[in-house]
């Protein structure tokens, strides 16, 4: 395991291309985001995913979340949003909402959970975006420790729990840590919430009232 310390506003591009390498390689990247630390993984690699998913001694059939660096990304590689998809990436994203989206026919099923749906949002955190940029497409975020354990934003933490498992930790410091993501299902054409999270649904619900 490398450990590599990196500026969360300012991340070295030398030490985010390492990353990306790594990540290209079937590695798994800890990363930080605006909330916890994640794992970072290619979504569209099956061995990668498989690695991922013994890590973390997970169930196959719970679902990995995703990070992109820009909506052009998530356009890119997992299809053009919706109307109502738009309207929610416009006023949220870079931030903790994740949206719910269908997922490509070329993403191992494991990602989605054999939902057909999976997860994918931009994260309010320039070395997660930066990660995402470098390896060229978006990445798996799924919290960066044991299933069933207490995810943190803490990298000592996550060293002392992953560090033999995983390939890279970029230490960005202590993250803000507090509740996950908001998950909203948009899969559909209507909002429907799936987790609370940091943005409160009502917050949503207004948003979309808007338009």
């Amino acid at each position: 395991m490398l450990r590599l310390v990196v500026d969360s506003t300012a991340p070295d591009p030398a030490i985010l291309a390492r990353a990306a390498g790594s990540i290209r390689a079937g590695g798994i990247v800890v990363v930080p985001t605006e909330t916890l630390y994640g794992l970072a993984a290619d979504p569209f690699s099956a061995q990668a995913v498989r690695r991922l998913f013994s890590i973390k001694d997970r169930a196959l059939d719970r679902a990995v979340p995703l990070i992109a660096a820009d909506v052009a990304q998530i356009v890119a590689q997992l299809g053009g949003l919706s109307p109502l998809a738009q309207v929610l990436a416009t006023r949220f994203w870079p931030g903790p909402l994740t949206l719910l989206l269908p997922a490509p026919l070329a993403m191992p099923g494991e990602v989605s959970g054999g939902t057909g749906c999976v997860g994918v949002r931009v994260p309010a955190h320039a070395v997660a975006r930066g990660v995402c940029r470098a390896s060229g497409g978006v990445l798996t975020a799924t919290s960066a420790n044991i299933s069933g354990r207490q995810a943190t934003g803490d990298p000592e933490e996550v060293v002392a729990s992953l560090g033999p498992r995983v390939d890279i930790v970029l230490d960005a410091g202590k993250t803000e840590g507090g509740l996950p993501s908001t998950i909203v299902d948009v899969s559909t054409g209507e909002a429907r919430l799936v987790r609370r999270g940091v943005i409160p649904w009502e917050t949503v619900v207004s948003c979309l009232r808007e338009g």
